[in-house]
């Protein structure tokens, strides 16, 4: 594989002029294990198979980048633009999110346990049956966002913006359950509905969530 600068230089010229077709990015199955790709520019870039275990990717460009079955297990993509990115079954455990622009991104059965994910920009992703077990989802926008069949026992949803329609039917834990529970009572007693029984039986249901003191 040529140097990684002089891959990233020639595809900035193919960014400016796309005629240049043999200038861009083609990193499929590429060994890029702790590479530096800070700010890097790789929209549009062929990234599928390739090897990102342990990169810095903090603040880079790749939107519209084809990361299918990538292995980005542990790096750092903290603020990175993802948008529209194709994502679909990537290896995202324990990456680092924080901060990313995911919007309309394709995660779907993405592995994303353990994936720092906080104030991550979800807006319209499309998470089907992704795996995000144990991630951190607080103060995120799932905003239009496809929960389908993903998983997301163990998560933190603390003040992110779970979407509420048909495609946020998705596996949950305890801990989930009673907090969708405690705010769906709050909604009903606040609006004078629900029966008497089928309040107590919530009130139960969600006695000891994690911010039972916030109620």
């Amino acid at each position: 594989m040529k140097d990684i600068n002089e891959i990233l230089k020639n595809h900035k010229i193919w960014l400016n002029d796309k005629s240049k077709n043999k200038l861009r990015a083609n990193l499929c199955f590429a060994d890029l294990r702790d590479a530096n790709l800070q700010g890097a520019d790789l929209r549009d870039a062929d990234l599928r198979d390739a090897n990102l275990q342990g990169a810095d990717i903090r603040y880079a460009n790749l939107q519209d980048a084809n990361l299918q079955d990538a292995n980005l297990q542990d790096a750092n993509l903290h603020g990175a633009n993802l948008r529209d990115a194709n994502l679909r079954d990537a290896n995202l455990h324990g990456a680092n999110l924080h901060g990313a622009n995911l919007h309309g991104a394709n995660l779907q059965d993405a592995n994303l346990q353990d994936a720092n994910l906080h104030g991550a920009n979800l807006h319209g992703a499309d998470l089907r049956d992704a795996d995000l077990r144990d991630a951190n989802l607080s103060d995120a926008n799932l905003h239009g966002a496809n929960l389908r069949g993903a998983d997301l026992r163990k998560v933190d949803l603390d003040f992110s913006s779970l979407p509420l329609w048909c495609g946020a039917q998705f596996k949950a834990d305890k801990r989930i359950c009673k907090q969708l529970v405690a705010h769906a009572l709050k909604i009903l007693e606040l609006s004078g509905e629900g029966s008497d029984e089928l309040l107590k039986e919530m009130k139960q249901y969600k006695k000891s969530w994690h911010r039972e003191s916030d109620f």
